[in-house]
C-alpha cells in the first residue's frame, strides 16, 4: 500500500481545532496544550485529573536505551537503587544473573511496567504545580519586581531614621559621661558610698560607648545590629542610687528599646499571593453538582475531607463518611445521639475526622478509619456540655462551643494541639455573656471566631481571636428576624449563614456588613442548613434540612484573563451540534405560541384598570365549617368553601350551608387541606375525597364521578385547579416518603400529559404544594408549603420563586389567585397580608392588610365576571373586594383598533382569518 494514499486519523482538542496532547479522565475529553493549561486552572475542572496520551494508553518506553551500556535498552526497574537497569547492569555486584541471586540479594527487581504504576506518589504534586504553582507564577513576578522596587525606597528611609536615633543616642551618653566626671566623681564626701557605683558606671559607659560604635560603624548593615542589640542591650541595668544623678529618667531601657523598635524584622518565609488578587465574586451562585444522601435523615452539618468526600450528619445520630454518589463509606457509631445536634465534627490538615461522641467525649478518628483517640474528655468540661467543634487550619487550635445546662449560657474554648486549655471566650468587656446556645463555629481568615448562636433572638456573633466582641449579626437590614444555622467561611472572608426564617444562605463581610442573598430557597434543597467551603477547589457544600438532598455552588472563580479567554474561545467555537441542538430549538421556538383561532378579542389591558386601592363590598359569617381555608367561586353569589377539618360546602351572601360534600379530604389544623377542590365551567365541582381520587360533582349535586383514581399511593394529590384556558387539569401532588411535591397535568378524559417536577438542573422545584392556579399567560402557579410561590411556564421551565418583599425576607403563603391583568395574588400567613405582583415575580404592593372586617387572610378566589376578590380568613369570616375597575373610555386609537377588528369578525373577514392562524408573542 502506498504511504502517500493511506488516509490517517490525528485526535483533535475537544475544546479547539488544534492537535490533542493531553486527555482529561474525568470529563472525558481531549486536550491540546492551551486548553489544558486553561483546564487545570478554571475552578470548574481544577480538580480533574489530566494526562498525556502516553499515561491514557498506558504507552510506557521499553525500547530506551541504557546510559551505561549503549548497546543495551533497559529491561527492569531496581527498586532501591532506584533506576532502570538492563541486561549488562545485572553482572554489577548484586545485579547479578541468575535470578535466584535477586532473590538473595537486598535489592528488589521489578518490571519497568509495574514500577511505573507504583510510582505514581507524586500526582498529587504534579497536578498542585498545574492548577496552583503555574497560576500563581504570573502574578507573583511582577509583584517581586514592584517589591524590590519598593524595599529599596523604604530601606533608604529606614536607614535615615537609624542614623537619627544614632546621634540622639551618642548626645544622650555624652551628657551622662559629662555628668559623671563633672557632679559624681568630684564629689568625695561619697567615697564610700559611690566607689561601687563609680565601678559600675565605669562598666556601663564601656558597654554603651561599644554599642554606640557599633551602632555607628553599622549603618549599611543594621539588620545586624538590630539582631543583636536587641539581644543584649536588656542586659544593661541602670540602677544608681545618687541625689545628683537622673540617669534612670534621662535614658531608660524601656526608651531605647521603644525607640528602636520603630525598625520591624520580619521572620522570612513563602511569599504568598492574596487572594483578594487571585478571585472575585461571580455574578451569583452557579449550580455544580447534587447529591441524594442514603443512609441519613437530613443534612445538619457537613465536614469536607476531600474535593469529593464529605462527613455529613443528621439530627438522628447518623455520622457518615460519603462522596459524590451519596452512599455511605463509613460510619461512626457513637456519635452525638443528644436532643441538639448541630456542628458536631470538624475535619484537621491530616483528614482526620474530630467529633463529640455521645458521652460528651471529643475524640479525633484516624484518616484510614482503624484508630479511634479521646482527645478531650467530658470530666474536664464539669457542668459544660460540648455542642460544635472547629479545627483551626491557621493555628492547628480546637475551638469547641459550650452550653452550660439550664442556664442558657453559652461559651467558646481553646485548646491547643495537646489538647489542654488555653482560652475562654464567654464575655464581652462590659460583663455581659455573649452566647446563649453556640450551634455551629467556625474561624475567620483573620483569626475571628464566628458562633452560630440561636436562642430566641438569633445571631452570629464575632470575636476577635484575643477574644474582644467585634459585632453580632442579626439579619437583613429589612428588619427580619434571624435563625442562623450552619455557617462557614470563604477564601476572601466573607461569612455565609443559614436562615431558618427566609429559608436563605445570606453573605456578610468580616466586619458584619450584609452584602448579599447569596441563595433563596434554592430548588432541591428549599431549607438550607448546613454549609461546609472547599478552599482547593473554592465550591460551597450546602446541605437541606428537610431532605437528604446536597446541591455544591460555585460563586468565585479566579482573576485569570487566560482562563476568561479560553471561555470565549471555548464558546465560539463549539460545533453546530453543541450550540443547536434540539432541546434549544424546541424551547426557542415553544417561545412562539399559536393559538386556536377563534373570535378576535380586546386586551384586558385596554378595558380594564386598578383603582386607588381594594374597596369594601360585603362580608359573610359562614355556618357549617371551622375556618375559611379554601373559596372556589361558582357564580357571583355562590361559593365552595372548605375548612381544615372535612368540611366542604356551597354557600351563597347569606352563610348558609346550601350543599355538603361528605366525602371530601380532611387536612391538619396548621397548614389547612389546601385548595383541594376547583369549579369547572359547567359549574361542576372538582374536589379531592377521602381516599385521595379526584371526584368530580355535577351541577344539579345528585350525581357524583370518579374523574382520576390515585393508584400510585406513594403520591398524594393536595389540591388542584380547572383551567379556563385548556380545560387541563392541574393537580398539586405531594410524596411524603421523600418530602418533595410534583405538579401534573391531566386532559378531558382524565390521561396525564404532562408532570412538572424538577428545574433545569434537575432539582425539585416543589417541596408541599399547598394551592395551585394558572396565569392569563399560562403560567403554572403554586403556593409552596411554608416559604414560596413557585411558577414555572406552561411548559414547565421555572420562571422564579417569590419569597416576599424584599426577595428572601421571607414568606408564608396560603391562598393564592390571579385576576384578569395577570397579577398573582398571595395571602401570607407571616405579615397577615394580601400582596400583589406582577407576573413576572415582581412585587407591586399590600392589596389587602389585616384588618377588623378581613382579620387573618388565607384563601383567595377571584371572580372574573364581577371583577370581585373573595377573600376567606382563618376563622368563619368571608369578605368581598374590588380593585379593579373598566376604562372610562376608550383612546381614539383604541377606538380605530376596536373597528377594525369588528371589521374582521364579519363573515369575510372570517374567512380571510380562517387560513392565517393567529400567532401570539411572549
Amino acid at each position: 500500500m502506498d504511504p502517500a494514499s493511506t488516509t490517517y486519523k490525528v485526535h483533535q482538542c475537544s475544546k479547539c481545532p488544534e492537535d490533542t496532547e493531553y486527555y482529561c479522565e474525568s470529563c472525558p475529553c481531549d486536550l491540546c496544550q492551551k486548553c489544558k493549561e486553561n483546564h487545570v486552572k478554571n475552578l470548574t475542572t481544577i480538580d480533574h485529573y489530566v494526562v498525556s496520551h502516553y499515561e491514557k494508553f498506558n504507552n510506557i518506553p521499553t525500547q530506551e536505551i541504557c546510559v551505561r551500556h549503549r548497546s543495551h535498552v533497559y529491561i527492569k526497574y531496581c527498586e532501591p537503587c532506584q533506576v532502570p537497569v538492563c541486561y549488562s547492569c545485572f553482572g554489577h555486584k548484586s545485579h547479578r544473573f541468575p535470578v535466584s541471586l535477586f532473590r538473595q540479594s537486598k535489592h528488589k527487581i521489578l518490571s519497568l511496567r509495574g514500577a511505573y504504576k507504583t510510582k505514581q506518589q507524586h500526582r498529587g504534586t504534579i497536578h498542585t504545580i498545574r492548577s496552583e504553582a503555574l497560576f500563581y507564577r504570573p502574578v507573583l513576578l511582577p509583584r517581586i519586581t514592584d517589591d524590590i522596587k519598593t524595599c529599596r525606597t523604604e530601606f533608604s528611609r529606614y536607614q535615615s531614621e537609624m542614623l537619627t536615633k544614632a546621634q540622639t543616642l551618642k548626645k544622650l551618653i555624652n551628657y551622662v559621661v559629662y555628668d559623671l566626671l563633672n557632679n559624681v566623681l568630684c564629689d568625695f564626701n561619697f567615697k564610700h558610698r559611690c566607689l561601687k557605683q563609680k565601678m559600675e558606671t565605669n562598666r556601663y559607659i564601656v558597654s554603651l560607648q561599644r554599642y554606640v560604635r557599633m551602632y555607628e560603624q553599622s549603618t549599611f548593615s543594621a539588620l545586624q545590629f538590630l539582631s543583636s542589640i536587641k539581644t543584649a542591650l536588656p542586659q544593661i541595668h541602670l540602677t544608681l542610687h545618687t541625689s545628683q544623678l537622673s540617669m534612670t529618667e534621662s535614658l531608660n531601657k524601656e526608651d531605647v528599646m521603644e525607640s528602636l523598635s520603630a525598625i520591624q524584622i520580619t521572620e522570612r518565609g513563602n511569599r504568598r499571593v492574596g487572594n483578594q488578587c487571585l478571585l472575585k465574586l461571580t455574578s451569583g451562585a452557579e449550580f455544580h453538582q447534587s447529591l441524594t444522601l442514603t443512609g441519613v435523615h437530613g443534612c445538619y452539618h457537613i465536614s469536607c475531607v476531600t474535593s469529593d468526600r464529605v462527613w455529613v450528619s443528621d439530627w438522628d445520630s447518623n455520622l457518615m463518611l460519603t462522596d459524590t454518589t451519596g452512599v455511605p463509606l463509613h460510619r461512626v457509631e457513637d456519635s452525638w445521639s443528644g436532643l441538639y445536634r448541630y456542628g458536631l465534627h470538624t475535619v484537621n490538615s491530616e483528614s482526620e475526622l474530630i467529633y463529640i461522641n455521645r458521652n460528651y467525649n471529643i475524640k479525633k478518628r484516624s484518616k484510614d478509619m482503624k484508630t479511634t483517640k479521646t482527645l478531650i474528655k467530658k470530666k474536664i468540661f464539669s457542668k459544660w456540655r460540648p455542642r460544635c467543634v472547629y479545627w483551626s487550619p491557621s493555628t492547628g487550635d480546637l475551638l469547641v462551643g459550650m452550653y452550660r445546662m439550664k442556664t442558657w449560657i453559652g461559651k467558646v474554648t481553646r485548646y491547643n494541639q495537646s489538647g489542654q486549655l488555653t482560652q475562654t471566650i464567654q464575655k464581652n468587656n462590659t460583663g455581659r455573656g455573649l452566647y446563649r446556645h453556640p450551634n455551629y463555629i467556625t474561624e475567620n481568615n483573620n483569626g475571628d471566631v464566628v458562633v452560630s448562636d440561636y436562642h430566641l433572638s438569633g445571631a452570629v456573633v464575632v470575636t476577635e481571636r484575643g477574644g474582644r466582641h467585634r459585632f453580632s449579626y442579626t439579619g437583613h437590614p429589612s428588619g427580619s428576624r434571624l435563625e442562623p444555622r450552619g455557617i462557614c467561611t470563604d477564601a476572601l472572608s466573607h461569612i455565609l449563614v443559614c436562615d431558618d426564617t427566609t429559608k436563605t444562605v445570606q453573605m456578610i463581610d468580616e466586619d458584619g456588613q450584609f452584602l448579599s442573598h447569596l441563595l433563596i430557597r434554592p430548588s432541591g434543597i428549599f431549607s438550607p442548613y448546613s454549609l461546609s467551603y472547599d478552599v482547593n477547589t473554592h465550591r460551597l457544600w450546602v446541605g437541606s434540612q428537610d431532605n437528604k438532598t446536597v446541591v455544591i455552588y460555585r460563586y468565585i472563580t479566579r482573576k485569570d484573563a487566560l482562563t476568561d479567554t479560553a471561555d470565549k474561545l471555548h464558546t465560539s467555537q463549539l460545533s453546530m451540534t453543541e450550540s443547536l441542538n434540539k432541546e434549544d430549538v424546541m424551547e426557542s421556538l415553544s417561545a412562539i405560541q399559536i393559538t386556536e383561532r377563534g373570535n378576535r378579542r380586546v386586551g384586558n389591558q385596554c378595558l380594564l384598570k386598578l383603582t386607588s386601592g381594594a374597596e369594601f363590598h360585603q362580608s359573610l359569617t359562614l355556618t357549617g365549617v371551622r375556618g375559611c381555608h379554601h373559596i372556589s367561586c361558582v357564580t357571583s353569589d355562590r361559593v365552595w368553601v372548605s375548612d381544615w377539618r372535612n368540611n366542604l360546602m356551597l354557600t351563597d351572601t347569606t352563610g348558609v350551608p346550601l350543599h355538603r360534600v361528605k366525602d371530601s379530604c380532611r387536612g391538619d389544623i396548621l397548614t389547612g387541606n389546601g385548595g383541594f377542590h376547583t369549579v369547572n365551567s359547567e359549574s361542576e365541582l372538582i374536589y379531592i375525597d377521602w381516599k385521595n381520587n379526584i371526584n368530580k360533582l355535577l351541577k344539579d349535586m345528585k350525581t357524583t364521578t370518579t374523574f382520576i383514581e390515585t393508584t400510585d399511593s406513594t403520591w398524594e394529590p393536595l389540591c388542584v385547579y380547572w383551567s379556563p384556558s385548556t380545560g387541563d387539569l392541574l393537580v398539586g401532588m405531594y410524596n411524603y416518603r421523600t418530602e418533595t411535591g410534583k405538579v401534573t397535568r391531566y386532559n378531558h378524559s382524565g390521561k396525564l400529559t404532562q408532570t412538572i417536577q424538577n428545574d433545569n438542573t434537575d432539582l425539585g422545584l416543589y417541596r408541599k404544594p399547598n394551592y395551585i392556579t394558572e396565569n392569563n399567560n399560562g403560567d403554572v402557579v403554586v403556593s409552596d408549603d411554608d416559604d414560596a410561590v413557585v411558577v414555572t411556564e406552561r411548559g414547565g421551565r421555572h420562571r422564579f420563586s417569590y419569597t416576599g418583599p424584599p426577595s428572601g425576607s421571607g414568606l408564608r403563603p396560603r391562598g393564592i389567585c390571579t385576576d384578569p391583568l395577570s397579577h398573582i395574588l398571595v395571602c401570607d400567613y407571616r405579615t397577615n397580608t394580601v400582596q400583589m405582583l406582577d407576573k413576572d415575580g415582581q412585587f407591586l404592593s399590600h392589596l389587602l392588610t389585616k384588618s377588623q372586617e378581613m382579620g387573618v387572610p388565607y384563601s383567595l378566589s377571584y371572580d372574573v365576571n364581577t371583577h370581585r376578590l373573595w377573600v376567606g380568613s382563618q376563622d368563619n369570616k368571608v369578605c368581598v373586594y374590588s380593585y379593579i375597575d373598566t376604562q372610562d373610555a376608550l383612546t381614539d386609537e383604541e377606538t380605530h383598533s376596536s373597528g377594525m377588528e369588528a371589521m374582521f369578525s364579519s363573515s369575510d373577514g372570517e374567512a380571510m382569518l380562517s387560513s392565517t392562524p393567529a400567532v401570539e408573542w411572549r
